[in-house]
């Protein structure tokens, strides 16, 4: 039996129970869940109060006491720094990496009007928001998906906006009124990936977890953090970024859309760039550098 570290919450356990179960099928090994409870867990503060790596520092810990074998992370969560003795051994197959909405009598968010309340806790969703020139109202929230949610059927709010792939994942996905246009709403990077990580010199682990590595998922999500590291930028700065897969002319090419927003939305540099999977880390630098000739720096000083 091989041992998995995971938070409690629901979406957690969600995610993975379905790891576990895709390792059982993929090599015959018996996993068991072992919960976590993480810094993140225990505050209500938003998350960019709490800073980066809030929900990981004690399942790496846990991880280096090897109380567990492997720990399963929502990917976008991990800082960008590697963790020393650590490893991410798989990027299974991602989710749909959309941001979805969550509203009141199944409307989308060209129904809603000037005024509306619409929950999120990203700075990213909030900046996107401001920059629609809508009128419309970001409320800071925290919480489980449960909760967000039920603050939309108890009337607290007119909408919130959640990662589709967690709703996906909880089974939820009736609820979901829209799933926006990465046009609209250009998700987090790595936002849909997990990362499936263990201690670099657990050999036999290393070798079991390669099973589940999907190599299209892992280059996409791989360029989306360089940008996002080269940036010098946390989870939490209005930041965005989307990495795709397609066939070009000489075989698989990534396809990298990146965004940086000052906070209120008034001004926003888009930009992208395409390269090969030999280096997708590259193309991430690459269009980091892109966003910064253009004046990115002085967009994330805003938030100062």
């Amino acid at each position: 039996m091989i041992k998995l570290g995971t938070r409690g919450s629901k979406l957690a356990l969600a995610q993975s129970t379905q790891v576990a179960e895709a390792l059982t099928r993929a090599t015959g090994q018996q996993v068991e869940l072992v919960e976590i409870v993480t810094a993140g867990d225990r505050s209500n503060a938003p998350v960019a109060e709490l800073g980066v790596g809030v929900f990981v520092s004690a399942l790496r810990d846990a991880l280096t006491a090897k109380e567990v074998d492997f720990a399963v992370h929502s990917y976008k969560d991990l800082p960008t720094a590697p963790a020393d003795g650590l490893v991410i051994a798989a990027v299974p197959p991602r989710a749909d990496s959309r941001d979805a909405l969550v509203a009141r009598a199944g409307r989308t968010l060209s129904d809603l009007g000037t005024g509306a309340t619409i929950g999120t806790g990203a700075v990213r969703r909030i900046a996107q928001l401001h920059a629609l020139r809508r009128g419309l109202t970001p409320v800071p929230i925290r919480g489980n998906v449960d909760t967000r949610i039920r603050k939309v059927l108890d009337g607290e709010l007119d909408a919130v906006i959640l990662a589709r792939a967690g709703i996906v994942r909880l089974g939820r996905t009736d609820e979901i009124t829209e799933t926006l246009d990465p046009l609209t709403m250009l998700p987090a990077p790595a936002q849909g990936a997990l990362a499936v990580e263990c201690r670099s010199d657990d050999v036999e682990t290393v070798a079991l977890l390669a099973a589940l590595d999907d190599e299209y998922s892992r280059a996409a999500v791989l360029a989306e953090r360089a940008l996002l590291a080269t940036l010098e930028a946390g989870c939490s700065a209005p930041v965005a970024a989307l990495a795709e897969v397609a066939e070009g002319d000489d075989g698989p090419e990534i396809y990298l859309r990146g965004a940086v927003f000052s906070p209120d939305g008034t001004n926003t540099i888009r930009l992208s760039r395409t390269g090969t999977l030999a280096d997708p880390a590259e193309v991430g630098r690459a269009l980091a550098r892109d966003l910064r000739e253009e004046g990115a720096d002085q967009l994330m000083g805003d938030q100062e």
